[in-house]
């Protein structure tokens, strides 16, 4: 698999030279300053494209940037509300100007709202070093008493609502307002920021929409890009649920094989793929990832390799995002299922037989506190994850 390396632009703490020193080979980023719906114009991709090439010092990077991540769907789009249909026109144009760069993998997501959830962006490690994680009963803290959502408390175990109960009692002002902020104040790559009170006012557009409803909306829009991107030979992949199942009562529709199953048949066409993140399908405990992709590797387009250790039984559940290596599914036999889908694509002679791979966030580690990078995305951690995934990529070959 080709190693690449996810980078947020020249602010990045992390550089382009720590990401060549890591041994990445290619890189992952997008026009983060462009709102969804707006137009990424030749001018802006050809500028990122020019930025990943040349350091800060102006010497070579020595990498170049190989896949979007992502090109954002506008909540518009995904509740065909407002200017929904003008925003498609645009997701479509910004795909010509993508091509036209010579980019050919464009991840996106379908997620309603919070592109994705944790609790508590540095949950420090018995090693002293910090990992993201998502609590099930701090969540429900967040839901039920701070956004104070209606109906709140049936959307999870008994248990749970028990324990959220007791701990909101011991929590102040300062740890609900750190709990509310670490929620929807969005994390690295999210979209857009949100406040409590614009929360609530977004919620409220998805009152009327449940899964199946926001599966149309899904099919829709493909119905009107895929044609787009395949014409252009490019392939879009929709990046999974994270996590993997209903929060704030939302509509999920990319959460388990089935989803998927669903979204690559409804417009069946080479251009139209997956996102395989191994930490999001690997959240729910039903999810069997070598499986997926043994049954649907021919449309993974772009893997996401990290691991996480689940908190509960069932579904919801909380989790710890553990080392690459480590947690509740077998990375190695992931790895592995993914090779063999190369072999495959080889042996059919697809020109697209190598799927690029990123490691999937990483622990804090050693001087990366000090560095100041964005929660999820350290040099060190990362460093240590691909080099993990490298050497499994090396033994199994």
């Amino acid at each position: 698999m080709q190693q690449t390396w996810r980078w947020f632009g020249p602010e990045d703490k992390v550089s382009l030279r720590d990401a060549r020193q890591a041994g990445a080979e290619g890189i992952v980023t997008a026009l983060y300053h462009i709102p969804p719906g707006i137009v990424w114009t030749p001018e802006d991709i050809a500028k990122r494209q020019q930025e990943t090439l040349v350091g800060p010092d102006g010497s070579p990077s020595g990498i170049a940037w190989d896949v979007v991540e992502s090109l954002p769907v506008s909540e518009a789009i995904k509740t065909q509300t407002g200017d929904w249909r003008e925003h498609i026109n645009n997701w479509n144009t910004s795909l010509e100007h993508i091509a036209a760069a010579g980019l050919e993998v464009v991840c996106y997501n379908f997620m309603p709202i919070l592109d994705w959830t944790r609790t508590n962006h540095r949950q420090v490690l018995p090693n002293g070093g910090t990992a993201m994680s998502f609590d099930l009963v701090a969540f429900a803290v967040f839901d039920i008493y701070i956004l104070a959502r209606v109906g709140a408390a049936e959307d999870f175990p008994a248990e749970i609502v028990e324990e959220a109960a007791r701990r909101v009692r011991t929590m102040s002002d300062r740890d609900k307002a750190d709990l509310a902020d670490a929620i929807v104040a969005g994390l690295a790559g999210a979209v857009e920021n949100w406040t409590v009170d614009t929360l609530r006012d977004q919620l409220a557009l998805y009152s009327a929409i449940n899964s199946e409803q926001l599966r149309r909306h899904l099919f829709d829009f493909l119905e009107q890009v895929v044609p787009t991107a395949e014409r252009l030979g490019v392939r879009i992949c929709c990046h999974p649920d994270d996590p993997p199942f209903s929060l704030l009562g939302l509509p999920k529709v990319a959460s388990t094989e089935d989803d998927y199953r669903k979204l690559v048949e409804a417009v069946d066409s080479p251009a139209n793929g997956i996102t395989f993140c191994a930490g999001s399908l690997g959240s729910r405990e039903d999810n069997d990832l070598p499986g997926m992709i043994e049954r649907l590797g021919s449309k993974i387009f772009f893997a996401h390799l990290r691991n996480v250790t689940r908190y509960q039984k069932g579904i919801p559940t909380g989790f710890l995002e553990d080392e690459h290596l480590g947690g509740d599914f077998d990375m190695v036999a992931v790895v592995n299922a993914l090779l063999r889908e190369q072999d495959k694509r080889v042996a059919a002679g697809r020109s697209d037989w190598q799927i690029p791979m990123r490691p999937d966030h990483g622990h804090e580690l050693l001087d990366d506190a000090a560095r100041g990078a964005r929660a999820g995305y350290p040099a060190v951690g990362r460093l240590k994850g691909l080099a993990e995934l490298r050497g499994v990529m090396h033994a199994l070959a």
